[in-house]
């Protein structure tokens, strides 16, 4: 057998690597395979911005950040989640998950929110001023479901496709849709501007609590063994960028400035490094 060519062993080294960051390769987890039979069809939107690594990264740890702020999902949060000792471990479920309903079998897709379904019918408790809550509550999950969508769409917009059309991202939302409905989320938006005037509208019920701010630290410093420090601090740096201004402001978060271009930069070429090595 020939060997293979100098560039085809780094790509496929930086496969290998990314592939270590999202699975546990130690406990024997492999790859989500891509399915022809999967909840979308190929090449639609949900399934190429999904598909792209280094914004969904960023749009991930923005979304988190975004989702803290509520404090029915922040309490869920502290009161049932492991999350100060492995952070890591809580992302890559987190991104497992989005592979398998966006590029699994519908079967295996269908099963997973199963799984998230009956998590969240256990996590319930009290709030400190002693109201009560839910991660089946509806408008808990809406908030859940808009924050994740809107960071990987604008991270993807900002990234990937800036001239990505209002239609494709209109049916974004609409296929993302259907998992959040799956998962028992009301209001749910099917385009972007619906998405848009959910977020203004429960910008409300949002609170700058403190323990926001420390699983806002945690998130922007937490290290996934296997990925480069270099790479990882500029993905948090993208993320807090992408951030409302008023979102930064209730998680005491500064302004990127000057540091965000470096940032970018180290963003866009990661970003293309990736799809070359995907082959995407």
């Amino acid at each position: 057998m020939a060997s293979l060519r100098p560039s085809e062993r780094v790509r496929q080294r930086l496969v290998e690597r990314v592939r270590a960051v999202f699975n546990d390769v130690e406990g024997g987890e492999q790859p989500v395979p891509v399915s022809d039979e999967a909840l979308f069809e190929k090449d639609s939107p949900i399934r190429l911005v999904h598909a792209d690594v280094v914004s969904m990264m960023i749009g991930g740890v923005r979304g988190l950040l975004l989702q803290m702020l509520h404090p029915h999902a922040l309490q869920g949060v502290l009161d049932h989640s492991n999350f100060r000792a492995d952070m890591h471990g809580r992302l890559r479920r987190t991104a497992r998950f989005i592979a398998v309903t966006t590029f699994g079998h519908h079967e295996e897709a269908a099963k997973a929110i199963e799984r998230v379904n009956a998590i969240h019918s256990q996590v319930s408790g009290t709030l400190p001023d002693g109201s009560q809550y839910s991660a089946t509550n509806p408008r808990t999950l809406a908030w859940v479901h808009v924050a994740e969508a809107t960071s990987f769409l604008e991270a993807y917009l900002r990234y990937v496709r800036p001239s990505m059309p209002f239609a494709d991202q209109d049916e974004y939302y609409r296929q993302f849709a259907e998992i959040a409905r799956r998962l028992g989320a009301d209001p749910v938006p099917e385009t972007k501007n619906e998405a848009e005037k959910l977020l203004r509208e429960m910008r409300g019920e949002l609170v700058a609590r403190a323990e926001a701010k420390e699983v806002a630290n945690l998130v922007l410093n937490q290290r996934p063994q296997g990925a480069p420090p270099g790479v990882q601090a500029a993905i948090g740096t993208a993320a807090v960028d992408l951030l409302p201004v008023w979102a930064r402001d209730m998680l005491d978060l500064r302004e990127p400035g000057l540091a965000a271009l470096p940032a970018k930069f180290a963003a866009q070429s990661v970003g293309r490094t990736l799809r070359w090595a995907f082959r995407q």
